[in-house]
């Protein structure tokens, strides 16, 4: 399976389609393995797709428990898990988020030296960091032991800080998700569970990379973790809007583009309209590739919301919200956007929104008050309540039940 990353709903489908049979033993035995590009078999490569919902969790899942039922498909669903884990984390922490754009500044403002600028051009000496830099850099997507090792070499061997990792690797990620991405570097630098760190260790490096790389004898392999306090406690996700009793007008963004399974039949769309502001994942903006990427789904999800509702659909700046809104005199309705660069551009486009929240998400987020293995206990009941997130309403999950 060529390593290509979908950016239309049509070529995410067909990537799933040809995933789904490794979806069970093969992903469980070979997921960890990372034997080098265009030699990737156990990995799906459907982050970027998943992260802007052309195609959904649900339906995700689905396939995996179509094809081979809830035992052999455990570790392809949980990884799916992981992500709705980490978004109702940060759904119930928001000022984590806050924090971390804060530290990214400061930090940013003190660094000294050239070992920052080392790192980020791929020039540190340690081969396989340097390596994962140029893969990061040309192809905007590592595999995801490699994004651990990554986070743990700069943290603990460079001695940079995560919050500048976290910021350089948003920047250049596909599927760059501000929960994903902030709470899995805190969790490898020892903040997210307190004293738990992630090291990368030479050994298991030469062993899952198949060889093709061997730093034994360049990595800190004995750091402490990074001190700081611990997260806050969870607060109370807030509530959803409901849809407008007559026509209104749809707002997408990057976060979710299958409008056709939000709405429900029947929903009056009047006018549609779509926004993308990758730039705003960093004072310093993204890569070139990132924006091609949000760019190209975003015009995926309104080109088939116009072909579904018979509406003409383009792409609006953050700045003109306001003047299409009143342009239309219609109440605004948007997917939820998570917390993250796009929540924070749609909360300040002075535009009254209502906002619609999946099942899924309705479900799983707020479950996210603790670690990842009290909410993985949840999954079989996760399993048996909610419905595929289809256009036809269709359960995926009979099987799971």
């Amino acid at each position: 399976m060529s390593e290509t990353f979908p950016t239309d709903r049509a070529a995410a489908l067909q990537r799933l389609a040809d995933f789904t049979p490794r979806m069970g033993r093969d992903y469980a035995q070979g997921r960890n393995t990372d034997p080098g590009p265009g030699r990737r078999r156990d990995v799906s490569c459907l982050s970027p797709a998943i992260r802007h919902r052309l195609v959904t969790e649900a339906e995700v899942v689905g396939a995996a428990l179509a094809a081979h039922g809830p035992r052999a498909a455990e570790k392809f669903i949980q990884e799916v898990f992981w992500r709705s884990y980490w978004k109702g984390f940060l759904e119930l922490r928001p000022g984590l988020w806050v924090a971390y754009r804060a530290a990214v500044k400061a930090d940013r403002a003190a660094i000294r030296g050239h070992a920052l600028a080392r790192a980020e051009a791929g020039t540190t000496g340690i081969g396989c960091l340097d390596a994962w830099v140029a893969e990061l850099r040309e192809t905007g997507w590592l595999h995801n032991h490699a994004r651990m090792w990554f986070a743990s070499i700069w943290i603990f061997t460079l001695k940079l800080p995560w919050t500048l990792g976290a910021d350089f690797m948003l920047r250049h990620l596909r599927d760059g998700d501000a929960a994903s991405n902030t709470l899995s570097w805190r969790w490898v630098a020892g903040i997210q569970t307190l004293g738990k760190h992630y090291v990368a260790r030479a050994e298991n490096i030469a062993r899952y990379t198949e060889g093709r790389f061997d730093p034994a004898g360049e990595l800190e392999e004995d750091p402490r973790p990074v001190e700081a306090p611990p997260p806050p406690r969870p607060g109370t996700l807030p509530a959803a809007d409901r849809l407008p009793d007559g026509p209104f007008a749809l707002l997408l963004h990057e976060d979710d583009l299958h409008a056709e399974s939000l709405l429900p039949a029947g929903a009056r769309v009047a006018a549609i309209a779509g926004v993308a502001v990758p730039e705003a994942r960093s004072s310093l903006g993204c890569s070139a590739l990132v924006a091609e990427s949000a760019g190209a789904a975003l015009a995926d999800g309104l080109s088939r919301a116009s072909a579904h509702w018979g509406v003409p659909a383009g792409r609006v700046a953050v700045t003109d919200l306001a003047g299409w809104a009143a342009s239309h005199g219609l109440p605004v309705v948007t997917p939820w956007a998570p917390v993250g660069w796009t929540a924070d551009a749609l909360a300040g486009a002075g535009v009254p929104m209502r906002r619609l929240r999946r099942e899924w998400d309705d479900a799983c987020w707020p479950l996210a008050t603790k670690g990842f293995f009290p909410f993985r206990e949840s999954i079989p009941t996760l399993l048996g309540r909610l419905a595929g997130d289809q256009p036809a309403r269709e359960p995926l999950w009979a099987s799971a039940r």
